[in-house]
């Protein structure tokens, strides 16, 4: 196999994307919601059936908003410069913040842009920002992804390991950046809260509907080439379970009190398997820390912190 060229930090940088718009409806909302479970043990569970229902004045899980940005494949494929391979690509984290309610039906107009770019040897880690606005203008949501890109680290020309990085959104006021975690919330204490959920054996094809069609969690023989016995479930689609038990668990089904979501992806996880999350609650900071774990396998696939808004948490 030819190796790839070198990744060009000069051209990726430059790259302006265009907008991009995205129009939703309820069903698109519905949809979602059961590709990460809602009312998936229960069908008239009135904690979740208002997720997947579709009409006007239905709830909208936060997660959903991680369905703006697209095609996080077909979006790389646009930057030139960007030399990787599609096969070694691998969602490393994600963080959501959300700013306004989200509406069950819209027209959402997204800006892309490059946040950050590492070179570290072995691999390149490419940061992506999308902020989104409703039709009057209003930011409702900004997602950064966390891509890493194996085997295609190594491009620095300097005796320094080439790094940037920009956290700064000047579209939302004086910025938006991650909030730093100040210690972890879990140390030898057993968890506030414990949710446990089973993923259907078809869970991978139920979210692959909201538009993630990786043939990874579908294509059994393109999973095998993987190194996977099966297709695995899409690590977004975990994030959404995470999310969902913190809703469940302290927000009484409320969706509009969470503030912001990070999720770290660790390992992956076979549909049909059980997902147990445990939540670690800071009633000062309105803080959660939570980890995601296979019961089956008792190997923790995701972890990362979730903020509650100080004015309606129930902690």
């Amino acid at each position: 196999m030819a190796s790839l060229p070198r990744i060009n930090p000069q051209q990726v940088l430059a790259f302006q994307f265009p907008e991009m718009n995205l129009t939703y409806t309820e069903r698109d909302v519905a949809l979602y919601a059961l590709g990460v479970g809602a009312a998936g043990a229960d069908p008239c569970d009135q904690l979740e059936l208002p997720f997947a229902r579709p009409q006007p004045s239905m709830k909208v899980l936060p997660t959903f908003a991680v369905l703006f940005p697209g095609k996080t494949v077909e979006i790389l494929q646009k930057i030139p410069g960007l030399h990787y391979d599609p096969n070694l690509l691998l969602h490393g984290e994600q963080y959501l913040e959300i700013y306004q309610p989200l509406p069950a039906n819209a027209i959402i107009h997204n800006r892309l842009r490059i946040s950050g770019l590492h070179d570290k040897g072995k691999a390149a880690i490419l940061e992506l920002e999308t902020l989104s606005r409703d039709e009057g203008g209003n930011v409702l949501c900004l997602n950064r992804n966390t891509i890493f890109l194996r085997g295609a680290g190594g491009f620095s020309t300097s005796g320094n390991a080439y790094s940037f990085s920009d956290r700064t959104s000047s579209a939302v006021g004086s910025g938006s950046n991650v909030t730093p975690k100040k210690g972890s919330l879990t140390g030898d204490r057993e968890p506030d809260f414990v949710f446990e959920d089973r993923t259907l054996p078809s869970q991978a094809l139920w979210y692959s509907l909201s538009g993630d069609t990786n043939p990874l969690h579908s294509d059994p023989a393109y999973a095998k080439k993987a190194g996977f016995s099966r297709p695995i479930l899409h690590g977004l689609c975990t994030f959404g379970y995470a999310t969902r038990a913190v809703v469940a668990c302290l927000c009484g089904g409320d969706p509009n009190m969470v503030q912001s979501m990070q999720g770290r992806f660790l390992l992956h996880v076979f549909p049909g398997e059980t997902v147990i999350t445990e939540m670690w609650a800071d009633k000062g900071q309105k803080r959660v820390d939570y980890k995601l774990k296979v019961k089956e396998r008792n190997q923790i696939v995701l972890s990362g912190t979730i903020n509650l808004r100080p004015t309606t948490s129930r902690l």
